[in-house]
């Protein structure tokens, strides 16, 4: 695949002031289902005997060549909101997704037009992105008319599709919509039909390339057809032909490059390839001992087959921004997974409870290793015994990482942008540094009765001016990350015992602990994203249009009761008064339907919350919207839609950000319940509206019929 042949149009690379060489190439590589158990790079680690080692000689090659870390996690039990938090540098339950994945065909995209991701970020330093493998953060198809579809019945497969990873930031991408087992009707198969309805086959762009036009049916032969079993040969393929593309292009040549390459292995069903490359891989898998393996086994080492391929091709290829180098030099390469192992054993999972799908450390602690010979992240040589570091780093600081070797500055929150909200850069650690402890989330808990449970670390706090050395962990349940209430439920000091197997909650002596992380949990839970800490002040005022009642919660939470200061008001510019003196703030409230307000109506709040008179059971429908204004900057926490006996849905918009989804308190937004309060929407601007919108979203969602309970901000 490498070619030989260099651009002589790259000459043009080398002058100075084109593009910086100091800016690396950047690789990222993450493997689906896969625990620190499925590597031999972590035998010494996991404890796992030769017998039953899957040999993984390319990842042990990377992890020589640059830093494995062994305290490294996802974001998230499973896989869509590890790659949403990924991309993002947020955690997914700040959107819709309190856990799961994107359910169903077409799964609706996660992330919004405008907001950041690492392909934007680095495509506006200049670099050419693109996107290999499983997307998994949601798509939206076309209708016929070209219009948006609603959902995958009324998708039209030949039609571009309105919403891809070109879309948010890629330049180019050949992806699969979801876990390969859903994302295409198997080529040749009975369920490959006109009515088949598990996705798209193959994506490249904004096409399904195997479209035929007759229904959903997708091609069964030739180079688009859906073939589980070739998909690892086919990403990798892609994978190398980018680069090639880019370093053969006098428009592309000069500048770094970036892969975010998603593999469907190791994910189930097993489907390893006949062979990737030249390099053969069914059957082929051995374990350390030299014994032959299982077919799970052999789509582990899928993966090290195609890291291998990568780290091949950018050893031999020349750099054409540094003349006579070799790309490995200047490129950061990473290998890591999206979740810990679907299978439940200490073989996979290594010596962590439970596995994929539980906030248990077997659920989220991954392989991580990265390499960056230029950048001082190993020194790029497979002889030598690489380093190692037990450094506390998540996927979600990929963002602040990739922004801290490029000199850029986060997205500025404080003005009212969005991005990276809870990214924190890692850089130091990934050259041997030590990182200041801080707080990181884990969610998506089987073992609750609501999996929107989940779990906050903090390593080494202090309470009161008391240490407490330790890697202290607390689990809460789901009212956290659904309602903004935390309930502790289970307390483990991983450094003393990393199987969570000692519940140490009621403990007396640790009650100051409890509580302490318990305020943690909720602070950043409410305040919009670990980077706001530093600028949101502590104070939380709720205005509730339930009740009458003006409460003082605790000193930082305020509750100003609204029904009947609106009961009965004509549905244009209610205003609020809050606090005296300088702490003084204005709160605007009217009606409208489009940009009209609704002079001709009156607010109609009940137990549920605000409405309006016009709409189905005064509630708020029929394309009509709750426009609100402060006279100061605040922070939005949150908003309480209630559905009750009406439809969740609309569309929520923060002054001229991109609209959003609208999901309930008491609403479903999918077949997994992701009910909930609108969560961590920013920072609204003195002046700028937040629009909540009954209007179907896009214009094809269905509309809703709701009313506004509650709104919750910090003035800042």
């Amino acid at each position: 695949m490498l070619k030989t042949l260099r651009c002589i149009s790259c000459i043009l690379c080398f002058i100075p002031g084109i593009v910086t060489a100091a800016q690396p190439n950047i690789v990222l590589m993450l493997a689906d289902d896969m625990g620190l158990g499925d590597s031999s790079v972590y035998q010494d680690f996991t404890g796992n005997s030769d017998e039953v080692q899957i040999h993984t000689p390319q990842m042990e090659r990377l992890a020589r060549m640059g830093m494995r870390f062994t305290d490294a996690h996802t974001p998230s039990s499973r896989c869509t909101p590890t790659r949403y938090a990924l991309l993002c540098g947020r955690y997914a339950w700040r959107n819709r997704l309190k856990h799961w994945v994107l359910f169903g065909a077409q799964g609706d995209p996660m992330i919004e037009p405008d907001r950041p991701t690492l392909a934007s970020l680095l495509r506006e330093q200049g670099y050419t992105t693109a996107m290999v493998g499983k997307w998994h953060v949601g798509l939206r198809y076309r209708q016929a008319s070209g219009s948006p579809a609603a959902a995958w019945k009324d998708a039209d497969l030949t039609q571009p599709l309105f919403d891809t990873p070109l879309d948010h930031g890629f330049d180019e991408s050949y992806i699969t919509s979801r876990s390969h087992g859903t994302s295409g009707a198997q080529a040749g198969t009975k369920k490959n039909a006109a009515k088949q309805s598990v996705g798209p086959g193959h994506i490249h762009g904004r096409r399904a390339v195997g479209a035929t036009g007759l229904g959903k049916k997708l091609v069964d032969q030739g180079s688009n057809a859906y073939v589980l079993t070739e998909l690892g040969g086919r990403h990798s393929d892609h994978a190398l032909s980018f680069m090639d593309k880019h370093l053969s292009d006098q428009e592309t040549c000069g500048k770094p490059f970036f892969l975010y390459y998603a593999c469907n292995s190791n994910h189930g069903p097993y489907t390893p390839d006949t062979r990737i490359g030249q390099v053969p891989v069914a059957g082929q898998a051995r374990g350390v001992a030299g014994q032959a393996m299982d077919k799970r086994a052999d789509f582990i080492y899928e993966n090290d087959v195609a890291l291998g391929r990568l780290l091949d091709y950018l050893a031999q290829a020349e750099d054409p921004r540094r003349p006579s180098q070799k790309l490995i030099k200047n490129t950061v390469v990473i290998f890591t997974s999206d979740n810990g192992a679907e299978k439940n054993h200490t073989t996979a999972t290594g010596p962590f409870r439970s596995n994929k799908g539980s906030v248990y450390e077997g659920g989220h602690r991954v392989p991580f290793i990265v390499a960056w010979p230029e950048g001082g992240v190993g020194n790029g040589k497979a002889s030598s015994p690489g380093r190692n570091s037990d450094a506390l780093v998540g996927l979600q600081d990929m963002f602040a990482s990739f922004a801290d070797i490029l000199g850029v500055t986060l997205p500025d929150l404080r003005s009212g942008a969005k991005g990276a909200e809870d990214s924190i850069s890692v850089l130091g650690a990934w050259r041997g540094g030590t990182l200041a402890p801080r707080p990181m989330f884990f969610n998506d808990h089987k073992e609750a009765k609501d999996h929107a449970a989940g779990a906050i670390r903090l390593d080494n706090p202090r309470v009161a001016g008391v240490p407490y050395p330790g890697k202290w962990k607390l689990f809460f349940t789901a009212e956290l990350l659904r309602q903004a209430r935390v309930t502790p439920i289970e307390l483990y000091n991983l450094a003393t015992d990393p199987q969570e197997q000692h519940n140490r909650i009621n403990e007396t002596d640790l009650k100051p602990l409890k509580a302490f992380l318990t305020q943690q949990a909720l602070l950043h839970r409410t305040i919009g994203g670990h980077r706001l800490v530093s600028f949101a002040p502590a104070q939380r005022i709720v205005f509730d249009w339930r009740t009458d009642q003006d409460t003082q919660r605790n000193p930082e939470t305020i509750l100003v009761g609204l029904a009947q200061h609106f009961a009965g008001r004509p549905a244009q510019d209610v205003t609020v008064t809050s606090g005296e003196g300088q702490a003084r703030l204005r709160m605007t409230v009217r009606g409208a339907k489009g940009e009209r307000t609704l002079t001709d109506q009156t607010f109609s709040p009940n137990a549920r919350g605000l409405g309006l008179t016009g709409g189905r059971n005064k509630q708020v429908d029929s394309g009509q919207a709750l426009l609100i204004g402060f006279d100061q900057d605040v922070l939005v926490e949150s908003v309480a839609i209630v559905a009750g006996n009406g439809t969740c849905g609309g569309s929520y918009r923060m002054g001229a950000h991109a609209p959003l989804h609208i999901y309930c308190v008491d609403g479903d937004h999918d077949a997994q319940d992701q009910s909930g309060i609108l969560s961590d929407l920013g920072v609204l601007k003195a002046g700028q509206v937040l629009r909540l919108d009954s209007s179907a979203h896009l214009g094809v969602e269905a509309p809703g019929q709701w009313r506004l309970a509650t709104l919750t901000i910090r003035v800042l």
